[in-house]
């Protein structure tokens, strides 16, 4: 799934008794993959864990000597396939299949299998340390001996230099529970794409431009509809009373797309629950349940997270839905998106199993929005417990119009809201969408330089807009952003006070070695520096360019008059000088 490559079968014929080294070493292998397709089941590897060689020697039991390993990478995907000895008119509804994993420490992590045709059912999972791994499986039908009290082992070896997720792993909410990280702790700058229902009705290479586009534009996650409605071939989730696993295979290679390119799969299981004037025929709450459990045991052991519309009209489904999927096991990140209604989030306060409040606000920066961002509930929402990371999800759609004859939404609209909402509360990332490519449009048109007829989401792809936040994620990934929380105080004789569309948003961080401001159209600002260390430096960068410039900041008095170096909107990052 994450990369083809990432495990195989190392055959032992030939090899003596006296076996074979392979040297591994934490991201290198000492011998490229491809040179180590033969390893002794009896030695295997040398692998560095932490700052110390750690032997493995894998004693293999007599007989044993001729019988396959499998290896997977750390942070990579381990696959086990299994043949079911009994047929079931339903698999879904009359068996379900648990496998518990075993690490080379002790420690467990069960995980559900799913079933993939046929008499063929399959487990995917993520290992997250080196060494040997064993499993055991457990299926509901105890007479089924193909699929019950199953057991094996792999090998999982170091990780890989791939892509983000296989140098740093899965994303994960970071300890202080105000954004995200890898599991590595290294920050995650949420920067998400719209695309709608492009994984259903995209070809793989379609899907696999858009996955490309999007990672040279800095983008770090892409946010898609997997079980509403149809696909391209006119498949649905559900063959009658079953689960369509067609329909289903064909998305893993569109998961697998996003992750190779770095970019974290944001999965909408589906959308409207609660309505069915879409076309889309609800599911029930037992099918919403199997259909999500489903998808979390296909794609789970990808680096994913799990988009829930909260504000639909079926709160109480959603969060009967999520407890039966969620609750009492480990998962990746579940973001609940109160869409049109903000007070939705406060309804799922106490669902423990909801990591992540999404937002929506606004299409065009309005005096009411300016004085919500500054004074509205959210600048106490997100102090309440339990903490979560809070995202402007949606902030604007590119080019979106509105049919009431109100202006498309232009770049400097769009990074306006952007700017304003990434300091409103701790700074976890941002939201962004194109009309084209959130509705993915097919409609094609004619290119005026090389002639070839291009459909409507590929152009929208290339909007301004996109570029420039792509520069903003690249700009807050070379400093720890994690670690901002709202100052306005920060800013002295703030000109958003009389008008909210200047107001100037400001951010510090709780040991006060750092603070960031953003002005929304350039001009001057004077900053408070009195909690700030006596020595500082300074970097201006450009809203729309992502040009960065470097400021001197003097600290002989309490503040500190600066000026934007130019026209439009800036941040205005200061830090405590390196010693």
């Amino acid at each position: 799934m994450k990369n083809e490559n990432r495990f195989k079968w190392l055959s032992m014929a030939g090899l003596t008794r006296t076996g074979l080294w392979c040297l591994m070493r934490e991201g290198t292998l000492i011998m490229k993959r491809d040179s180590i397709s033969m390893c002794s089941r009896t030695w295997l590897g040398v692998l560095l864990l932490s700052t110390s060689w750690l032997l493995v020697p894998l004693a293999a039991s007599a007989g044993l000597f001729d019988k396959p390993v499998l290896v997977a990478s750390k942070w990579g995907v381990f696959e086990q396939a299994f043949k079911s000895s009994n047929t079931y008119t339903n698999p879904l509804a009359e068996a379900n299949l648990a496998v518990t994993f075993t690490s080379p420490l002790g420690d467990k992590h069960v995980v559900w299998a799913f079933w993939d045709g046929g008499r063929t059912w399959r487990v995917r999972f993520s290992p997250d340390f080196p060494g040997v791994w064993k499993f055991t499986t457990r299926c509901s039908d105890p007479s089924n001996d193909g699929l019950d009290n199953v057991t094996g082992d792999f090998v999982c070896s170091a990780s890989t230099d791939e892509s983000v997720f296989d140098k740093h792993g899965p994303v994960q909410v970071a300890r202080d529970h105000y954004h995200l990280e890898h599991a590595d702790h290294t920050p995650f700058f949420w920067l998400s794409d719209n695309a709608g229902r492009g994984a259903l009705e995209s070809t793989t290479k379609q899907w696999e431009f858009y996955a490309l586009v999007r990672a040279k534009e800095n983008f770090t996650a892409a946010r898609w509809i997997a079980a509403t409605g149809t696909d391209r071939e006119q498949r649905t989730a559900w063959n009658g009373d079953q689960i369509n696993v067609e329909f289903f295979k064909a998305l893993d290679a569109k998961v697998s797309a996003l992750n190779r390119d770095g970019l974290l799969d944001v999965i909408v299981p589906f959308s409207l629950i609660g309505m069915t004037n879409s076309g889309f025929a609800a599911p029930s709450d037992e099918q919403a349940i199997l259909l999500l459990r489903y998808m979390v045991a296909r794609w789970g052991a990808n680096d994913v997270a799990w988009f829930l519309p909260g504000d639909d009209g079926s709160i109480a489904r959603w969060k009967k839905i999520g407890h039966a999927v969620f609750v009492n096991t480990s998962h990746a990140p579940v973001i609940l998106d109160a869409t049109e209604d903000y007070m939705t989030l406060e309804m799922f306060r106490n669902e423990h199993w909801v990591d992540v409040f999404g937002y929506h606000y606004g299409r065009e920066f309005t005096n009411d929005l300016g004085k919500w961002l500054v004074t509205g509930s959210i600048t106490n929402d997100w102090k309440k417990y339990p903490p979560r990371p809070y995202i402007n999800i949606s902030s604007a759609y590119e080019n979106e119009e509105d049919g009431v004859g109100h202006p498309r939404v232009n770049a400097a609209t769009l990074r306006h809201i952007a700017g304003e909402s990434l300091l409103a509360t701790p700074t976890a990332g941002i939201g962004y969408g194109a009309h084209g490519v959130w509705n993915w449009d097919t409609t094609t048109n004619m290119d005026s330089n090389g002639g070839r007829a291009l459909a409507n989401w590929q152009i929208a792809l290339y909007l301004p807009g996109a570029k420039q936040l792509g520069t903003w994620s690249k700009f807050f990934q070379t400093f720890d952003f994690g670690r901002l929380r709202p100052a306005p105080e920060l800013v002295v004789n703030q000109p958003g006070s009389q008008s909210p569309g200047k107001y100037i948003a400001a951010a510090e961080t709780e040991f006060e070695d750092m603070a960031l401001l953003y002005l929304p159209e350039g001009g001057d600002v004077e900053v408070n520096i009195k909690s700030l260390p006596k020595t500082l430096t300074g970097t201006w960068a450009n809203g729309s360019t992502g040009e960065t410039i470097p400021v001197s900041i003097s600290t002989d008095s309490g503040t500190a008059k600066l000026s934007a170096p130019g026209a439009g909107d800036w941040f205005l990052l200061i830090q405590a000088a390196k010693k």
